[in-house]
């Protein structure tokens, strides 16, 4: 398989995990909208989608059903957009270490 080959085939196995997590999102936490409406960077808490400390436990949960990985209480901070758990997912299926970031965007 050539280069390019490769690089849109896990192209677009990444668009169908993030799709998913989306569709994870909205069914799982019972959100008022549509899948499509979630951007891949938009932040899920805060002012983002104004999901909660509790909506995070739940989303966990969802995540850790869903795909199989497992999510420690250390690692919940990865969890702030589709485009890091997304990340989150693929690290831990690879056997990577994921890349913690903090949940809750900071502004000045």
């Amino acid at each position: 398989m050539s280069n390019y080959q490769e690089t849109r085939e896990k192209a677009l196995q990444r668009r169908a995990l993030n799709e998913q997590i989306k569709s994870l999102l909205v069914s799982y936490l019972e959100l008022n909208c549509e899948p499509g409406q979630i951007t891949d960077d938009q932040p899920l808490f805060g002012r983002g989608l104004g999901l909660d400390s509790l909506d995070a436990l739940e989303l966990v949960v969802g995540i850790e059903e869903a795909f199989e990985v497992s999510v420690s209480d250390d690692d919940i901070s990865s969890l702030s957009s589709v485009n890091k758990i997304a990340e989150y997912i693929l690290a831990f299926q690879q056997g990577r270490e994921p890349v913690a970031a903090p949940m809750f965007e900071q502004h000045a």
